[in-house]
């Protein structure tokens, strides 16, 4: 796949925003899948490959024709992006964002350096070029760490290495993707909450169109996790220092049009992950929860325009909006359809409601996931999620769900009072859990797990779950919100209210 849906929507955006300006549009694309391959979306088309001797070539024919005004290459994801330098070189005008601010982003070495000199905090991270300096540097940080390769696609080669072992397994795989052979490597914040901000920014002033909350924790590919916007646990003052945290960074980076960066936030604390002077795959879900054409506008303003020149006075969220991710692992037997760093979805819908429990289930809908209203909900959480945990069984016991257990969480639960009936785990011989979800006794799986021995034990209930069309999640914030989901579900009716009226 090419590019996804969501570039494909910017790039049709930034199309017809330059039709809007009076300048002719050239789009290059390669995936006949796409609306911007459509023959009436832009002036010309051109259906190559996106290296750069193709991309060239086409400037090169255009020249000839007439004055080239620029090049956007900050709407198509990460594949174009990577031309934006080579073509820089053989000063071909890059609209927008410059070259040197998008690699000042991407070196993750440098941007590392901008934080401390804005004074924004970033988890402890240190840069290896080698599989064993990789190993001192992670142990001058401490375990868990996240291993991070630069200039890649969906998060590749990403991983949470939690010991020796891991980091030398991981770490051989992402130097070899990794764009210029470096590797960042970050502790990684176990149970912070993730936020996504896309702001468009002129040169003068910043305008933050969307601060999304991650639903599952940092850790998950932003691309893989549900997210909500306006944010649903996050207080007024934390999202205030976000949009200011943005703006400063969109102002140092030079940024012209757009740029998302994703935050984690920890104990009221703020740190950067990363910034991406580019469109983000979010940028659809913002512009249709905040009902502002954001692409549109970005594209205007890399073309020179103000942003003062639009009124984004109510581009604000109307209701609850929540993105959630489409996987294919029904198509894949056999795959462990765990969430962690590297992308695995293909696709997105959104759910919006007045009420966060309603939007969720909507989402759940679109994604084709029918949660159940009553029988048997299987729980089996990490220690760290066993406290949350409770929360999540205590509701589905009101709702009248029989919970099932495996026994450490079932000691914990017994211990605050909660009724559950035990089961046996995999390798704790049968009749077990797998086979009880075979017989059609379980409805629903909440499941996580932490450490390699417990992922790969746990990996059988997870892909039964799939083959079986079982719901399941596989973080705490996700089995919370389904039961939120459920509670909606239960107590009012679904409504449905046309886009164009919301």
């Amino acid at each position: 796949i090419g590019q996804g849906i969501e570039f494909d929507y910017c790039c049709c955006h930034a199309a017809f925003a330059m039709e809007d300006l009076g300048i002719e549009s050239i789009m290059v694309n390669c995936n006949p899948e796409t609306v911007s391959t459509d023959y009436d979306t832009s002036d010309r088309l051109y259906f190559e490959p996106l290296t750069i001797e193709h991309v060239f070539e086409i400037i090169h024919v255009e020249q000839s024709a007439g004055e080239l005004a620029g090049v956007i290459v900050q709407f198509g994801g990460q594949t174009p992006l990577k031309l934006a330098g080579p073509l820089f070189k053989e000063q071909v005008p890059i609209l927008g964002t410059s070259p040197e601010s998008i690699d000042l982003a991407e070196d993750r070495e440098q941007f590392a350096a901008l934080l401390d000199k804005l004074n924004i905090q970033q988890a402890p991270s240190r840069t290896a070029r080698s599989v064993e300096e990789a190993e001192v540097k992670a142990n001058e940080i401490g375990y868990p760490v996240m291993l991070r390769p630069s200039f890649v696609l969906g998060g590749r080669a990403m991983e949470i290495a939690r010991n020796d072992e891991d980091l030398r397994k991981f770490a051989a795989e992402a130097l070899k993707v990794s764009g210029d052979a470096s590797l960042f490597i970050d502790r990684y914040l176990a149970d912070a909450i993730e936020v996504d901000v896309d702001a468009i920014c002129d040169g003068k002033t910043v305008h933050v169109a969307g601060i999304m909350e991650h639903i599952e924790e940092a850790g998950v590919h932003s691309g893989d996790s549900a997210c909500a916007l306006p944010p649903f646990t996050l207080s007024a003052d934390l999202q205030k220092r976000l949009g200011e945290q943005a703006a400063q960074l969109a102002m140092a980076l030079n940024v012209r049009g757009l740029i998302n960066i994703q935050f984690a936030v920890k104990d009221n604390e703020i740190y950067v992950l990363e910034a991406n002077p580019r469109a983000s795959r979010t940028v659809p879900f913002v512009a249709k929860a905040v009902g502002a054409p954001i692409a549109g506008i970005a594209a205007k303003v890399m073309a020179g325009e103000a942003l003062s020149g639009f009124d984004l006075s109510n581009a604000r969220p109307r209701r609850i909006a929540i993105k959630e991710a489409v996987f294919p692992f029904a198509r894949f037997p056999g795959v462990d359809p765990q969430l962690g760093p590297e992308m695995r979805s293909t696709g997105e819908v959104m759910g919006w409601d007045d009420d966060f429990g309603m939007a969720f289930l909507k989402s759940q809908l679109g994604g084709g996931v029918r949660l159940p209203d009553e029988g048997t909900v299987f729980i089996s959480v990490r220690d760290s999620d066993k406290k949350g945990a409770e929360e999540a069984a205590r509701g589905l016991a009101q709702l009248g769900f029989t919970l099932l257990a495996t026994s450490g969480t079932a000691d914990h639960l017994e211990s605050k009072g909660i009724p559950v009936k035990r089961v046996n785990k995999v390798l704790e011989g049968q009749p077990h859990i797998v086979d009880a979800m075979i017989n059609g006794e379980v409805q629903l799986v909440f499941n996580t797990t932490e450490g390699a021995a417990s992922l790969s034990d746990s990996a059988s209930i997870r892909r039964t779950a799939v083959a079986r069309k079982i719901p399941y999640f596989t973080t705490l914030a996700a089995s919370l919100a389904a039961v939120k989901a459920i509670a909606s579900m239960k107590s009012q009716e679904i409504s449905v209210r046309a886009l164009q009226s919301a």
